[in-house]
């Protein structure tokens, strides 16, 4: 699944451990949005993270999932460029 995930965190050290551990799993395309190509598993594993590092009363992480279809949409104005999915070859 591609999930597009933003978040606002209110204290510089929370928002730093969330960024690093989101470097971990998809590809950063604004300071506080990243785009993950996901399976069910690796998705579950990321949410649970993030969600033992923010404050559930001042933070804020969203999960935007996109279809292929509406992946395919996607379009960039400014800098920038919309990420193919990485094709794995195992010989």
């Amino acid at each position: 699944m591609f999930v597009t995930i933003s978040y606002d965190i209110v204290d510089n050290r929370r928002r730093a451990k969330v960024a690093k551990v989101l470097l971990d799993y998809g590809h950063r395309v604004q300071k506080s949005v990243f785009e993950c190509d996901l399976d069910d598993g690796r998705f579950l594993k990321l949410k649970g993270k993030l969600e033992s590092l923010i404050d559930w009363e001042e933070d804020s992480v969203r999960y935007y999932f996109l279809c292929a279809r509406c992946r395919g949409n996607v379009e960039v104005s400014g800098w920038g460029v919309v990420r193919e999915e990485e094709e794995v070859i195992i010989a």
